[in-house]
């Protein structure tokens, strides 16, 4: 039995190391970040975001076989929410209401392939519904609500790897 289970856990480990070798690429540019539609005042806490966002496409892009890489231009953002300054404290504070106040953003993107460009465009991205549903990103998690939206844009422009490959 424990043979038995050495081996299934050895498949497994190589499993995952084929899987994380054969992972696309992206590379994330920012159009003049400090003209965005709502990001926030402090310089510390944009960085974060932005640092945020691009780990988030770097994991998307995980999905894309080895050979491809994605070029995305983010042109605009609006996070989810409104901020409203507290009198008795230096921090502002997200309100999110669930009217008109969802997230949204506008990018431009091209995935390509052995120097062929596979797919290219440009979105906007928007979840009116961003307070609705099942999701799966944690309260603490400040993108809470943009991640999803764009897990639905990768997953609806790009599709499966399987079907990248044969785009």
């Amino acid at each position: 039995m424990k043979r038995h289970t050495r081996f299934w856990i050895a498949a497994a480990l190589l499993m995952a190391a084929a899987g994380a070798a054969s992972a696309g690429t992206v590379k994330i540019n920012y159009q003049e970040p400090d003209k965005f539609m709502d990001m926030p005042d402090w310089e510390k806490d944009r960085t974060a975001v932005l640092k945020d966002l691009t780990e988030h496409f770097q994991r998307l892009a995980k999905q894309l076989p080895a050979n491809q890489q994605l070029t995305v231009t983010v042109t605009d953002i609006d996070l989810a929410g409104r901020v409203e300054p507290r009198r008795r404290s230096m921090q502002d504070i997200r309100i999110l209401r669930g009217q008109a106040d969802w997230p949204t953003m506008e990018l431009q993107y091209s995935l390509e392939q052995d120097g062929k460009v596979l797919a290219s465009g440009a979105s906007r991205l928007s979840n009116m519904n961003y307070l609705d549903g099942f999701n799966r990103y944690p309260s603490s998690d400040t993108l809470r609500y943009e991640k999803p939206m764009l897990d639905h844009w990768f997953k609806d422009t790009f599709g499966t790897p399987a079907q990248l490959s044969k785009k």
